[in-house]
């Protein structure tokens, strides 16, 4: 776990900078309380009781899928106190951990695009860490970095998932309030082997954590199979916005996990170019591409030695987009190096500048599986054949792929290019900046500032 322990020195420097002046603890915001503990010793026979999921072939919807009918229905969020400094605390421990999957994928998917969720990927281990028991859970809390002030090894020591998993639901439940030019999804899709039960607790604990929950079983022992029924299942649930959810499984599984989180934008007064514009994919490459075209006052940067700029666009009211571009002549593998440890870096130092930012229309969609993601990290085992997930089945659970699976598309408001907008404004000098080759993004929760989404676009005509 030397890995582990990387990260949690990391963590713990990057909480002192980002804290409060009255140093509160992150863990202490997110763990269990003495009372709590007293009434978790109630809840260990609910936690025994099981259920097995029904076929995935099966037309009727069962009934612990009902408890999700009203969970769209959610209240207008507020951030005050307490709950904004849980987010300020969660937003960089979900950064960090997602840079981390972000550097991995990147090797392993170099020139392409790359899209990740964040909060997506932290939320499955979140998720998992409701699952586990014993060392795995300790492992999981590690990683996901709470480390308790104190090493007495009682129940306070240890993070309550629920509140974590709350938290990040705030997050998207802010990003989808009040904002009819945004949509965003989340669907969590839990699919086990016949005849394996699951935990009716832990299912329950993750019903608030998605717009939609199904657990369904399926035979993993024809793997091409499994695959089709998986893929033609999460399709027609999500009237066919996802398809392909899976290529290949892994027919001594007893368990795969997925999340798909999906978020589109139109861009207000974001016109699109009459003709499709050159962006240099590489040195020797050149394509064709629908191009928006925006102008106004943004937030923007260059570093201090002129390798990158950044640019802040608020998208909708409620998420912001930043794009960072290489700049004379740098290279955009050397800026994904120099990743800032804290997702707050990408929002510094900027200052409001008139700009005409013309950028590609992006339809942009990401596949990764975490098991892969924490062998190359060298964490094979942490959910691998010993993992100790007692709290999801009372069998010896082999946990299969746990894929997390992201979509970002952005347009414009549909209006055709207005005659240029800069000649209406003679005695304001206008910043261009034109993204023509490859370039990272993040989107951002306006009001938490937690970042969503982070993805490279090599190629704008590669996307879904």
């Amino acid at each position: 776990m030397n890995r582990v322990a990387d990260l949690l020195c990391l963590l713990v420097c990057l909480t002192a900078v980002t804290c409060d002046r009255v140093y509160v603890h992150p863990f202490n915001l997110f763990s269990f309380n003495k009372s709590t503990c007293e009434e978790l010793e109630s809840l260990v026979q609910e936690g025994k009781k099981t259920f097995v999921p029904v076929s995935i072939e099966s037309q009727t919807t069962p009934a612990y899928e009902d408890d999700l009918k009203d969970k769209d229905k959610l209240e207008a969020p507020s951030l005050s106190g307490r709950g904004r400094q849980k987010l300020s605390y969660l937003k960089d421990f979900v950064y960090v951990l997602g840079v981390r999957f972000y550097r991995e994928l990147r090797e392993a998917q170099r020139g392409q695009n790359v899209l990740l969720s964040l909060t997506s990927l932290y939320g499955s281990l979140v998720s998992f860490y409701l699952g586990a028991s014993n060392q795995t859970a300790a492992d999981l809390q590690r990683l996901l970095g709470f480390v308790p002030p104190s090493g007495d090894p009682d129940c306070t020591s240890r993070v309550d998932g629920h509140k974590v998993l709350s938290s990040l639901r705030m997050i998207e439940s802010l990003v989808k309030s009040g904002d009819d030019e945004l949509l965003f999804s989340k669907t969590l899709c839990l699919f086990s082997a016949p005849g394996v039960p699951l935990s009716e607790l832990f299912v329950q604990d993750l019903l608030p954590s998605a717009d939609a929950l199904y657990a369904r079983a399926v035979d993993f022992t024809n793997p091409s199979e499994a695959a089709k029924q998986i893929s033609a299942f999460v399709e027609a649930k999500s009237e066919g916005r996802s398809k392909c959810l899976l290529t290949d499984i892994d027919p001594s599984a007893d368990l795969l996990f997925a999340v798909d989180v999906r978020l589109a934008v139109n861009l207000k007064q974001a016109s699109q170019l009459k003709e499709p514009q050159e962006f240099q994919v590489d040195s020797n490459t050149k394509v064709l591409v629908p191009m928006l075209s925006v102008t106004g006052t943004f937030q923007y940067k260059t570093d201090a030695s002129g390798t990158f700029s950044v640019v802040e666009v608020p998208i909708s009211k409620t998420v912001l987009l930043v794009l960072l571009q290489p700049t004379n002549g740098s290279d955009l593998e050397h800026v994904e190096s120099e990743l800032p440890l804290q997702s707050s870096a990408w929002l510094q130092q900027l200052s409001p500048r008139e700009i005409k930012l013309t950028l590609p229309e992006l339809t942009i969609e990401g596949s990764s599986d975490l098991q892969k993601l924490l062998a190359d990290m060298e964490l094979p085992a942490l959910l691998g054949k010993g993992a100790d997930l007692s709290k999801i089945s009372d069998t010896n659970l082999r946990v299969g792929k746990v894929i997390n699976k992201a979509f970002f598309k952005l347009t414009g408001d549909g209006t055709d290019q207005p005659e240029d907008p800069t000649a209406q404004k003679e005695d304001v000098v206008f910043l261009e900046v034109t993204l023509n080759k490859p370039f990272l993004f993040a989107v951002f929760e306006e009001k938490s500032r937690a970042m969503l989404f982070l993805g490279r676009v090599t190629n704008p005509l590669h996307g879904a």
